[in-house]
Formats: C-alpha cells, structure tokens, sequence
C-alpha cells in the first residue's frame, strides 16, 4: 500500500515522442499523484489537438486547479511540454509560495529515435496524441528551451526510494 500522498508538484519537460506520458502513468501510481495532460483532455473534448488557444485556456484552468489541490496536500503531475523557461519558472515559483517541493523531469531523445516513437505511435493511435510530422518535429526544436544545468538545480530531487 502507497504513503500517504505529501503535496508535491511535478512537471514534465519534453518534445513530443520523448516519453512524457509513459512516465506520468508510472508516477503517479508511484508517488501518488493526479495526472493533468492537456492533449488526452483535448482528445476526449473532441477538440483539434493544435488550437492553441483552447490549450491555453485549459492549461490556464489545470494551474489554477493544481494550486488548489497542493494545498489540500495532493501531488500532482503537469504534462504539458514545458517548451519555455519562463512556463517552468512560473509553476516553480507558484508551488514554492505553496511551500509545495517541485521537481522537473526533462526528458530528451535524438530526432530520429522522436520521429521512430511518434510514427510508432500513430500506428497504435495512442490516445490524445496528434500526428507530428518531421518536419513539425524540427521547427518544434528550434522552439524549444532546453533546462540546462543550473535550472536543473533549481528544483527537488525525487523522494529516496521512489521507483520512477
């Protein structure tokens, strides 16, 4: 039987393909947490995975749904990509005033092995994933921050003895 769940908040950094929801599922059995992904809600919603505005909104409405269970004392998992600095910056910073630990798994691959998951994907058509294409992939890198070390060291490791 799991602990008793401590509020923690956890965030998952990565491209499309890198893994991010495998291993949201895997913590939160582990941990316990609730689990936010944006693309799944979108899917179930029946709305395009790409309108970025209703991604918006709905991440906007995961924050503010997420501070509120931190303070009841539950961990939760965002899967949002994380692409920007300043998105980490800000679900840091809100979690700390909650006096809530934050960790920050950033999870990367080579293009191609992103390319080889995401078309892997599209043949088993993984629920809340939309196509992403090469080409899509590539601009999307040139997009993306990368945590480098020193923000890595901004955040909690995960609890000792916690499988991820």
């Amino acid at each position: 039987m799991n602990a008793t769940p401590r509020p923690r908040l956890i965030l998952l950094c990565g491209l499309p393909g890198s893994g991010k929801t495998t291993l949201a599922g895997r913590l939160a059995d582990a941990v316990p947490a609730v689990r936010r992904c944006p693309d799944e809600w979108m899917a179930d919603l029946g709305v395009d995975l790409f309108d970025e505005g209703t991604r918006d909104r709905l991440e906007r409405r995961f924050w503010e749904h997420t501070q509120e269970l931190l303070r009841l004392g539950q961990a939760v998992i965002l899967e949002f990509g994380f692409w920007a600095r300043s998105e980490r910056d800000e679900k840091r910073l809100g979690a700390r005033a909650l006096g809530v630990p934050v960790e920050l798994h950033y999870l990367s691959a080579p293009i191609d092995e992103l390319c080889r998951r995401l078309e892997a994907r599209s043949v088993t058509g993984g629920s809340g994933t939309a196509p992403v294409t090469r080409e899509m992939l590539q601009e999307y890198v040139k997009l993306f921050e990368a945590p480098d070390d020193a923000e890595l060291g901004l955040y909690d490791p995960p609890p000792p003895g916690r499988p991820d």
